[in-house]
């Protein structure tokens, strides 16, 4: 397929971004090991009236068509707030996204990429980061690393050929993001044991579920913290108050309180661990729909997940306790209270921690103390432009 035979078009409605989600369920139900995801879940996330990114970001979606067939995707963004950040933490002014990207072959590939960075460059761009889907709190990097099975819940994968083409386009290796994998059965090293048991008796410490009856002010706190546990990290751009809402309404129906905590410290929150039920086990089951059945499969697996998979995603404490002993103490009490509730209440035999940058040398510390082997690798690319 040459260059020549293909057409790129922007999406500018709705029909326009339901062929745009088709087209990935397509190259998605392709590619093995993929999981089905919810369509309306999908939809919602490229709406600019449903996903409060689009709040402060400009996203161009566009589809490559050879001889009246959808052959590729692509999205071309610019996240506002990433422009304001210092350059070291990975955006910063004149950088861009690439998004979304799935191509039939690496002329599409290609024909694609150079679409989507003229979009940047005529935005004012000066370089280009991707392949991230949309915000860097969604669906982060190409997987590189661990193809050979499923991914949990909020994590992409992708054909194994789609990094060659994104480097024969003149892309280089950015940033690394480890996902860990851990058996949770088994206890924890005795070194952390001993850790564990420490902060217990430690009077200042209080680990406690989230409460879901206050559910509103407990996302309030997870995500402050969040703001300031990771505001140095590369990468890092903080939550809006529409974003921390539109978060706390789309987390709160997968949110067990055995398996989430808050810690504080002289009564104050200071740290949390979150953790989600894989839903990509059922959603496999279910082939990704909600009609005729699956809502009532999904709906009855929501309420109690035995024997799901569990997925860490985000964890934090707050910067001022950095390479402190307390913070450790914070980070194994939680862990090591919810890999004991997710085994003996949910049943759960294998967990997924992160992703966690291949920099961040604290939580790569935490999960190495605590036995968990890395799973998957997914990359992040840039160009100048």
């Amino acid at each position: 397929m040459s260059s020549a035979e293909i057409i790129i078009t922007p999406v500018n409605d709705k029909k326009g971004r339901s062929a745009f989600v088709d087209l990935g369920r397509k190259f998605a139900a392709q590619t093995p090991h993929s999981v089905p995801q919810l369509k309306s879940e999908q939809m919602e996330l490229i709406n600019p009236d449903k996903n409060p990114f689009f709040g402060h970001a400009h996203v161009a979606l566009f589809i490559a068509y050879s001889g009246g067939e959808a052959v590729g995707r692509i999205s071309a963004h610019i996240d506002k707030l990433a422009l304001e950040l210092p350059e070291e933490q990975g955006f910063g002014p004149g950088t861009g996204m690439f998004g979304y990207f799935d191509a039939a072959d690496e002329a599409v590939a290609q024909a694609l990429l150079a679409h989507a960075e003229e979009a940047l460059r005529k935005q004012r761009m000066t370089r280009v980061l991707g392949p991230i889907s949309l915000s860097i709190w969604e669906e982060p990097g190409l997987l590189v690393k661990g193809a050979d099975h499923p991914p949990m819940i909020m994590m992409g994968h992708h054909p194994e050929h789609y990094r060659a083409w994104i480097e024969a386009a003149g892309y280089a290796h950015e940033k690394s993001l480890f996902t860990y994998d851990l058996e949770v059965k088994h206890e924890f090293p005795p070194l952390i044991q001993r850790i564990v048991k420490s902060g217990h008796r430690n009077e200042r410490i209080r680990i406690r579920p989230i409460d879901l009856k206050n559910w509103d002010e407990e996302v309030k706190t997870v995500l402050t913290i969040l703001n300031d546990a990771w505001s140095s990290n590369w990468g890092f751009v903080p939550f809006t108050p529409d974003e921390i809402a539109y978060a706390g309404k789309k987390l709160k129906q997968i949110i067990h309180p055995e398996i989430n905590m808050l810690a504080e410290l002289d009564g104050e929150p200071v740290a949390f661990m979150m953790t989600l039920p894989d839903i990509n086990h059922m959603l496999t089951k279910v082939k990704g729909k909600l009609l005729p059945f699956g809502w009532f499969h999904l709906l009855r697996w929501l309420k109690h997940p035995k024997g799901s998979g569990m997925r860490v995603p985000l964890m934090g404490v707050r910067k001022e306790l950095h390479n402190s002993r307390v913070a450790s103490q914070l980070a194994f009490m939680m862990i090591s209270q919810i890999r004991k509730d997710a085994y003996e209440q949910f049943h759960s035999q294998r967990a997924e921690i992160g992703w966690i940058l291949d920099d961040n040398k604290g939580m790569v510390a935490i999960a190495d103390a605590i036995n968990s082997k890395v799973n998957k690798e997914y990359a992040i690319f840039a160009k100048a432009l």
